[in-house]
């Protein structure tokens, strides 16, 4: 099972790079940029030198040199050299050198997705430094966060970057409706539903929008109950799993209610609350930026946390969406300093996250940041809200679900369910399709 899933990742791997052929991969670091041609990742670090991979250089890019700088304040001669590489290349970079056991192309430490952590972990556990004994702090950051990227118990990755769940409403559209945002705080699916259709009622607004056929609310909702579509032992669970049916259920009611309506692309989602047409979403918290991009509509929108399932014991007002932690790689010359840089900046640093918070959005899941000044500031926008500090303590109530190799083929067969049933197929019927479909790419 596990060549065929190396497989499909090398095929994937070289389809990507014909796809990013085209575009360079350039370094942050004053030096300037990197030979195309160089292929020695380790090649450009001293004794306090560390390479480092990574994406969007307004985020990502922006954090790694703002801790470059936190870290110098005690270590004056380290030097951080930041290249600036798309996922999709990264992933790619990283199959390839597993695949062909040539690890010495990857660089000390890179930024990994969430949700596709545990999945290179366990495909290419030589690549990655286990994490748990080197003394950071991960009891400081959200269980949850610290989940996606534990393998067996073992700690590989250094949380980033915040994937907490927001409910961002409009708060005008509700008063006319005659509702506030404490009416739509620690609530149920069904009580959301109930007051949303008096908002369509009194408005002839829906309270939320997704793009047709994707299946991020399906797992935020999952996620915040603490399910999964995998059981411990990585074989799916779908068809038996009685979150996700309560999940698929509410879904369909939302729609069939009208307070939830589909687009067609992501594009059309953004719009449909930064013009008005719906009057709120629920989504990950990165999600603030583009609401923020509608400057008419500042003073107009409060958030809250996500409506919890009805008839689930385990349910939470609490989830996540999206995301990323660091990783060190074997190949690394410099793991002691790499631990120690990463251990003094991203997992233990209150002014490093006050620093990159006002410019990048960056918000974090270190739990001690909650705390702080910067993040308790009020925000004009959202009616003055501490909208930082209360992400971060959801973030810290977030449920941990298990992500395992093949989360992003299961999501899609779950979408693709979910589709068929709201066109009115069996809920039963489709969800066997969907654990069959997954069973069949896993080779079981």
């Amino acid at each position: 099972m596990k060549k065929k899933f190396i497989s499909l990742l090398v095929v994937a791997s070289m389809a990507l790079s014909m796809v990013a052929c085209g575009s360079s991969t350039t370094t942050t670091e004053s030096g300037g940029a990197a030979p195309a041609t160089e292929t020695k990742a380790e090649s450009t670090s001293g004794a306090n030198e560390l390479t480092v991979w990574c994406w969007d250089p307004a985020f990502n890019i922006y954090a790694m040199q703002e801790a470059e700088k936190v870290y110098q304040k005690d270590h004056p001669d380290f030097k951080l050299n930041v290249v600036e590489t798309p996922w999709q290349d990264l992933q790619t970079k990283l199959t390839t050198a597993a695949t062909s056991g040539d690890l010495s192309t990857l660089p000390d430490i890179i930024l990994m997705q969430d949700n596709a952590f545990q999945k290179n972990v366990m495909s290419f556990p030589d690549v990655f430094v286990d994490l748990t004994d080197s003394g950071i702090a991960f009891d400081k950051f959200g269980a949850s966060k610290v989940a996606y990227s534990t393998v067996a118990g073992k700690h590989y990755g250094v949380p980033f970057d915040n994937g907490a769940v927001i409910q961002a409403l409009r708060t005008d559209v509700l008063e006319q409706a005659g509702f506030t945002i404490e009416d739509f705080t620690d609530i149920t699916w069904s009580e959301y539903i109930e007051k949303a259709k008096v908002v369509l009622e009194k408005t002839g607004k829906p309270l939320n929008s997704c793009v047709a056929g994707e299946s991020d609310l399906i797992v935020m909702m999952l996620q915040s109950a603490g399910g999964s579509l995998f059981n411990e032992d990585g074989t799916p669970n779908i068809v038996n799993n009685e979150i996700l049916h309560e999940v698929m259920k509410t879904y369909v009611e939302l729609i069939k209610s009208g307070v939830l309506v589909h687009v067609n692309d992501w594009d059309q989602y953004v719009g449909s609350f930064t013009n008005g047409t719906v009057a709120g979403t629920i989504n990950g918290c990165w999600i603030l930026g583009s609401i923020q991009t509608a400057e008419d509509q500042k003073g107009l929108w409060q958030i809250t946390n996500m409506p919890k399932l009805d008839n689930v014991s385990s349910a939470t007002n609490y989830s996540n969406n999206g995301g990323s932690s660091w990783a060190i790689t074997s190949n690394s010359k410099n793991k002691e300093l790499a631990i120690d840089f990463l251990s003094k900046t991203f997992a233990g640093s209150v002014e490093f996250y006050e620093t990159i918070l006002p410019k990048s959005g960056a918000l974090a899941t270190y739990i001690p940041v909650g705390d702080s000044d910067v993040y308790g500031e009020p925000q004009e926008f959202f009616q003055g809200q501490a909208i930082y500090a209360m992400i971060t303590d959801f973030a810290s109530k977030v449920p941990s679900n298990n992500t395992g190799i093949y989360y992003y083929e299961a999501r899609d067969a779950v979408a693709t369910a979910l589709s068929n049933v709201i066109s009115g197929a069996d809920l039963k019927a489709e969800l066997e399709t969907a654990e069959s479909t997954v069973k069949f790419t896993m080779g079981q």
